[in-house]
């Protein structure tokens, strides 16, 4: 009969394994990307995927929802602070299986607000249902959105070659700087080939600056912006040297708006909740 005992070095082999799994797995609920749920709700957590949600051409919703904390939070105990994050959490998690959801923390940086949540979704009522249910959890009924920005992702018209960062497969990056953008209308009375010159010139700067990615999403009919831009960094200096380029293209003296710039910090929603104090 064959020995079904495993040598130490298949143990060892086994264990290396299933401590990579453990570790990758850690890395990707750090980031707050995707993580398993036991969370039974069937809004969330067991709907069908939209098939559409897996090609990277499809069209995406994205919102940017700015979040303020009421004090009162601060006065809740810590038993009850514990238990408000493990249900956030299980509420995102579940609501993964549907949407691309990243959390970040902006306290400090913002007197408008403490951290944001940035969806990506196929649906809009998606997105919807996730609002919602955020309210009927503890930390819901002391948090307030302050700003929230909707947009849609559409192919550029510009250029075929720029990809979005949230098309890419790895973790996002240590910081996101929002901001809503708009363009005059003597941009749009233009030739569409002198937009286009004009355009080039402002991607080839962004391609000076390849370790930056940029998340440009249409506003256009759905909110009151024209565009939403969202960088991705690891280093807030290189991306200020951008936008002092970017200044210096044509397409800068056709830009109206492009405030407020809000920096955000890339952490877990466990991070978030414990710095709301």
């Amino acid at each position: 009969m064959r020995n079904k005992n495993k040598s130490p070095s298949e143990v060892d082999n086994l264990s290396s394994i299933k401590k990579n799994e453990i570790d990758n797995s850690n890395k990707r609920e750090e980031n707050g990307v995707s993580a398993t749920t036991t969370t039974k709700d069937p809004e969330l957590s067991d709907a069908k995927t939209d098939e559409s949600d897996n090609k990277i051409n499809s069209e995406k919703f994205f919102t940017f929802t700015f979040y303020k904390v009421d004090p009162k939070w601060r006065w809740l105990n810590e038993m009850g602070k514990d238990e408000s994050s493990r249900e956030f959490l299980e509420l995102l998690n579940a609501a993964r299986k549907r949407m691309k959801i990243i959390t970040y923390s902006t306290i400090g940086l913002r007197h408008e607000s403490e951290f944001m949540i940035w969806t990506i979704s196929p649906s809009l009522e998606n997105i919807q249902v996730l609002a919602s249910k955020i309210y009927t959890t503890i930390l819901g009924k002391y948090i307030e959105p302050t700003s929230t920005y909707l947009s849609l992702t559409r192919k550029s018209s510009y250029s075929n070659q720029v990809k979005l960062g949230f098309e890419t497969e790895e973790e996002p990056l240590q910081y996101v700087v929002v901001y809503p953008f708009i363009k005059s209308r003597e941009w749009y009375l233009l030739p569409f080939e002198k937009r286009k010159e004009m355009m080039e010139e402002h991607i080839r700067v962004g391609r000076k600056y390849p370790e930056i990615r940029l998340n440009t999403t249409y506003s256009f009919g759905i909110d009151d912006q024209d565009f939403m831009l969202a960088f991705e960094t690891d280093n807030l200096s290189r991306f200020q040297n951008l936008i002092i380029d970017l200044r210096e293209t044509q397409v800068s003296k056709y830009i109206i708006k492009d405030t407020p710039m809000i920096p955000c910090v890339l952490k877990n929603i466990e991070e978030i909740i414990k710095s709301l104090g």
